[in-house]
């Protein structure tokens, strides 16, 4: 009852229950190793395209 006075008796249901989700749980190392992978395949396109390029002679991409 003490903590209904201390809102001044305002019985609105979020004042007392929390409707928030937790958040999920981030596995840093999961993500590490699925960036490390995704930076890898990013420059062996970016080389196989280079590739492409040097026919038309067009610049290179960085």
């Amino acid at each position: 009852m003490d903590v209904i006075k201390t809102n001044d008796y305002n019985l609105n249901i979020t004042r007392y229950v929390s409707t928030a989700k937790p958040e999920e749980p981030i596995d840093l190392s999961a993500t590490h190793t699925e960036l490390v992978v995704i930076e890898r395949d990013i420059k062996e396109s970016t080389a196989r395209y280079n590739e492409f390029l040097k026919e038309p002679g067009l610049p290179p991409l960085p």
